[in-house]
């Protein structure tokens, strides 16, 4: 089991720890919808360091990235950041990730934690342009500092105007005393503020400064629980859950990341599942009555028949019902039809929703 930087930090903080993708990770502190709360009304920061850096460089790294991901790199400009994906030769996704250009040939790809030996594998197997890779997830600390207060609460400690960064963009600068970290603003809850990556080594002193800056907004520290609930509120996807080695990008909903106007591992077969349209749908749906829709739960229609399965559920903090995310054909998938969720014995009654849950 790896630890992060900060492990010792969240143990002496009272967090419930647990295994997460090969990581011992804080899930909780005080409770999830306490923490929820906070970064719906406040501030409060995520330890991620548990995710993979990847660095790619070289006067072929755009081409691999363009070869590998979905969405087209060749828009983004120094500054900015893209939310993609990887497909594999099989209509799946190998991974979905955020790209940033940091310079003119040298991008930084971030993945998932539980993907990064497979990712690397992946994009390594393609390299066939001589693109210069380097592995830093193990060197590299990631902080998410989420909500409505996260500009205010934070400025003090960096000469950047944190107001300007817009979404999807970021800068290399000062912040709590360490210089050149990534402040970016990709955020994965919905309610605003900023990431920081920096070294391991300097991670704990940035920790520390953010939390004596913040105190003054209800600054609190959020574990991997209430980041879950977070982001199934925006319908943002998790890998493993939402999308996997299964799942096209099409029928997930990510058509907006994939990119036909160039080509990319397994394009020509995604442009036609895209035209012809796909045989199922990942939908959105919140419960009619009480109940928890949880991941592996049956999708039934009106006869009691499987047609799905819940790939995330849980019970919106924000909205006080059950929400969840699932794959069904295509026909059920309009916003408005009903559905059903066999909630062990209880069969309870669903409305297919548009995205997001929480409004803001």
């Amino acid at each position: 089991m790896k630890n992060t930087a900060l492990t010792q930090t969240h143990e002496a903080l009272g967090a419930k720890m647990v295994p997460f993708a090969g990581f011992n990770m804080p899930v909780q502190y005080e409770g999830v919808n306490a923490e929820h709360e906070t970064v719906r009304n406040a501030v409060g920061v995520f330890d991620v360091s548990h995710m993979g850096e990847f660095l790619i460089e070289g006067e072929h790294a755009l081409e691999l990235i363009q070869k590998v991901s979905s969405n087209d790199a060749s828009k983004l400009t120094i500054g900015k950041a893209q939310y993609s994906c990887m497909p594999n030769e099989n209509s799946g996704i190998v991974d979905d990730l955020i790209i940033y250009r940091i310079k003119e040939h040298t991008y930084l790809l971030v993945v998932n934690a539980s993907n990064i030996e497979k990712d690397w594998n992946w994009i390594e197997s393609k390299n066939d342009v001589g693109a210069k890779m380097r592995n830093l997830s193990d060197d590299y600390s990631l902080l998410a500092i989420q909500g409505p207060k996260a500009v205010e609460a934070m400025q003090s400690l960096t000469s950047e105007d944190l107001s300007a960064i817009k979404f999807y963009n970021f800068v290399v600068g000062d912040f709590a005393g360490i210089e050149h970290v990534i402040i970016s603003a990709t955020g994965y809850t919905g309610s605003g503020g900023f990431e920081i990556y920096c070294k391991n080594s300097e991670v704990k002193q940035i920790w520390d400064k953010v939390f004596e800056t913040g105190k003054d907004f209800g600054i609190k520290p959020i574990g991997l629980a209430a980041r879950d609930t977070l982001r199934l509120e925006m319908g943002y996807c998790l890998y493993g859950n939402d999308i996997d080695d299964t799942t096209s990008p099409i029928e997930a909903g990510l058509g907006w990341i994939t990119k036909f106007t160039k080509d990319f591992t397994n394009s020509e077969a995604l442009k036609a599942e895209k035209e012809r349209g796909p045989e199922r749908k990942l939908i959105a749906f919140e419960l009619n009555e009480r109940g928890i829709p949880r991941q592996g739960y049956d999708i039934l229609d009106d006869n009691g028949k499987t047609i799905g399965s819940v790939t995330s559920g849980t019970m919106s903090p924000s909205l006080g019902k059950g929400i969840g995310l699932g794959y069904v054909p295509t026909g059920y998938s309009k916003v408005g039809s009903t559905i059903n969720i066999q909630i062990r014995k209880k069969v309870v009654p669903a409305t297919v929703v548009k995205l997001p849950f929480y409004k803001g």
